[in-house]
């Protein structure tokens, strides 16, 4: 019997992704060789794979998993850092360091309490060290902002963490972005099945995003959640003191944009379940049209935002987010116009911890034209092109293995 379309939509929402298809539509990455060790940590594990021609923990680099539903998947980890642009993994441990990959029983938890997972780590890998080589620490997305958290923490309790060098690859330092529009139309499917709200409105989403939508007819603005967080991040100083900080953008550094124009229409729904739906990308207008919710869930719902700069097309590490929803709903057979996959998630100024996000001057700014002093790390490197957030290229790669410290 076919499926009846509310099972379609139920489907479609629990298939829906914030940063990667969920369900049947996840891509399946091959599996990781076997671990040297593994470590159970409280609220996580760490897989821990030895530098070549070592028989311990030697010149570890502790690095943090990133943001997604559920427990940390080791395999995806591993594929992301090896087999895309460039062999991280191979090309560091090759020069005999110790790799300890960090990982999450809930990576939509607080990243407060994530960060205490990250601590454990680094407490083991303190204990585990052969020889007295200072540690690079960091993390992929939010796994910076836990490892900042954590670093910062530990320093104010006077704990030796031992590090020497501190890394974020395409952390949200300032925020990161998700579409008003979207994050509406997680509230709206909601009754069928909540998946996409849950990834959304989770507490480490909410501490992460710029602005935050609590619910189809409400008001985008700094989440609670966020406010807290930025109040305790604060608390231990905002950043760990004594390592040398450093930061890597998945986005370009001249101010030039995705490509993105602002109020284009991004994707559009033309039935049998969401008929009249559609989707624009961010602009300046107070108020701004960014979507119209409809369908078999009820509807219209005209979505708007009031005085936000074009975040869509903003420089930054991007990441598929009409692409998800646009696929999800085809191939459950619904008719789409998908016109733009990707925007921006993670604004380069942002990565770098340079400028805020409100102003279209700040968001768009020249980094490579600022006084690097202006950043909140002692160094940073941005990208040529605005590619997919958090990937790891050969520019990037080489740049942080030649900053390992001693």
């Amino acid at each position: 019997m076919a499926d009846s379309k509310t099972d379609k939509v139920r489907r479609a929402a629990a298939s829906i992704g914030l940063v990667s298809p969920l369900g049947a539509a996840a891509p399946t990455a091959p599996t990781a060789p076997p671990a040297d060790e593994v470590w159970e940590l409280p609220g996580g594990s760490a897989r821990v794979y030895y530098g070549e021609g070592q028989k311990g923990v030697v010149r570890p680099v502790v690095l943090a998993d990133g943001f997604n539903l559920g427990p940390t998947d080791f395999d995806w980890l591993w594929d992301q850092l090896e087999n895309g642009r460039y062999p991280f993994i191979s090309e560091l441990r090759r020069r005999g360091r110790t790799l300890v990959l960090v990982g999450f029983d809930e990576r939509s938890e607080s990243i407060l309490r994530n960060a205490e997972t990250m601590t454990a780590a680094l407490m083991r890998t303190v204990a585990e060290q052969l020889g007295d080589a200072r540690l690079l620490v960091g993390g992929f997305s939010m796994g910076g902002m836990v490892a900042r958290y954590a670093l910062a923490k530990m320093e104010t309790q006077r704990m030796d963490h031992r590090v020497g060098v501190y890394v974020s690859f395409d952390t949200p330092h300032r925020g990161a972005w998700v579409p008003v529009g979207l994050q509406a139309f997680a509230h709206y499917l909601a009754p069928a099945d909540d998946t996409y709200l849950r990834q959304i409105g989770s507490p480490a989403a909410q501490q992460m995003l710029w602005r935050y939508l609590d619910g189809v007819d409400g008001t985008p603005r700094q989440s609670p959640m966020r406010t807290e967080f930025l109040e305790a991040l604060q608390r231990v100083g905002s950043w760990p003191r004594i390592p040398r900080l450093l930061g890597v953008s998945s986005g370009r550094g001249d101010g030039v944009g995705n490509g993105v124009r602002a109020g284009e229409k991004a994707l559009s729904c033309s039935g049998p379940l969401f008929d009249g739906t559609y989707f624009l990308a961010q602009a300046k207008g107070d108020p701004a049209e960014v979507a119209v919710l409809n369908g078999i869930l009820g509807g219209p719902h005209p979505i708007a935002t009031r005085g936000f700069p074009e975040l869509d097309g903003a420089p930054g590490g991007t990441l598929e987010s009409f692409g998800i929803v646009g696929d999800t709903l085809t191939a459950i057979g619904e008719n789409t116009d998908l016109a733009r996959r990707s925007v921006c998630f993670v604004p380069s100024v942002s990565a770098v911890s340079i400028r805020d996000l409100d102003r279209q001057d700040d968001l768009y700014a020249d980094i490579d034209q600022l006084p690097p002093d202006q950043s909140d790390l002692d160094d940073f490197l941005l990208s040529e092109n605005n590619d997919p957030h958090a990937i790891m290229t050969p520019d990037i790669g080489e740049w942080v293995l030649d900053r390992l410290p001693d």
